[in-house]
């Protein structure tokens, strides 16, 4: 993979050839973590303080958002993939409003809104866009508000290469058939993502570790960021 091709604007471009094969892992559970362990563990964090409204970026086909909904959640979600909006919109319930919206226009797409918590499950694979989702949510978060991320444990995706900040070419692998032309993502350690919630005023952040029933490893990286105040 050439440096060319490690950028957010080629993550993009996979998710548009990959929307139909994602949709179908999710309804037919091909990918084992997420049933095991991490879909559950971003409902729970969600939960945690009841929010009344939720913005779920990077929403995908919309799962999170109906659980959510199901509980008395009114749910904004926004992707930047029409066709998973699409599939979103048809099967969402009437607490449920989704919108083809990309990162960078994250604020001018719900202007003079804001939400109890933002939502971000394994939807922050870039770097420029995923600084600008961190610069966007204090102004759209309530004074009481929670960003809640969840994303790779970095120990554990580390693999091989060194522990630092940088592009990585993507895979598939575990999530099934029928996917092609995998994304590239941005890797951060566990202090790099700390510091780019304290760095926008999130200053107060709390970490979880979800371990896999059956390896004991984590099976991914849950941060929770609020103001301090």
């Amino acid at each position: 993979m050439t440096d060319s091709e490690f950028s957010d604007k080629k993550i993009l471009q996979s998710w548009e050839t990959n929307a139909a094969p994602w949709t179908r892992a999710i309804d037919t559970g091909e990918i084992v973590s997420r049933k095991l362990v991490t879909d559950a563990e971003i409902v729970a964090a969600l939960l945690e303080h009841w929010p009344g409204s939720v913005l779920d970026i990077g929403c995908g086909e919309g799962w999170l958002g109906r659980v959510l909904a199901a509980h008395g959640v009114h749910v904004w979600g926004i992707d930047a993939t029409a066709a998973l909006v699409e599939t979103a919109r048809r099967r969402a319930g009437p607490l449920e409003t989704y919108r083809q919206v990309s990162y960078t226009a994250l604020e001018s797409g719900y202007p003079g809104r804001h939400f109890d918590a933002l939502a971000c499950n394994f939807s922050l694979l870039g770097k420029e866009s995923v600084e600008q989702v961190f610069a966007s949510a204090p102004r759209l978060l309530k004074g009481r508000g929670r960003l809640v991320v969840q994303t790779l444990h970095p120990a554990a995706a580390c693999g091989d290469a060194p522990y630092r900040d940088g592009w990585r070419p993507g895979s598939w692998a575990g999530f099934g058939s029928g996917f092609s032309d995998p994304a590239p993502w941005y890797f951060r350690t566990i202090a790099s993502w700390v510091e780019l919630f304290q760095r926008h005023g999130l200053k107060r952040v709390t970490l979880r570790e979800p371990l896999h029933p059956e390896t004991g490893q984590p099976a991914s990286l849950i941060l929770v960021g609020s103001r301090a105040s």
